[in-house]
């Protein structure tokens, strides 16, 4: 199956949320290109930018269980390519 590179926006609220976050990242590492976090204590969230290159269904997949999660959005970016 062919892949795609995508950027996957996340939006933390929810601390109690992150443990069971990363473990969905974790399952997924080998498709995950890079991370980068943000923290922006001002509003009391965190902001997470992940790039992945993984065939269609495993981003969805992906997107979907983070999106499920209590007290954080997500939202997929996909590239042409």
């Amino acid at each position: 199956m062919e892949s795609r590179v995508a950027i996957i926006g996340i939006i933390v609220e929810e601390e109690s949320s992150v443990e069971e976050l990363n473990q969905i990242l974790h399952q997924y590492g080998q498709y995950i290109i890079g991370r980068m976090g943000i923290p922006y204590s001002q509003k009391g969230i965190n902001i997470i930018s992940i790039a992945v290159d993984a065939p269609q269904n495993i981003i969805s997949a992906l997107s979907g269980k983070v999106g499920k999660l209590p007290g954080i959005s997500s939202k997929t970016a996909y590239s042409k390519v």
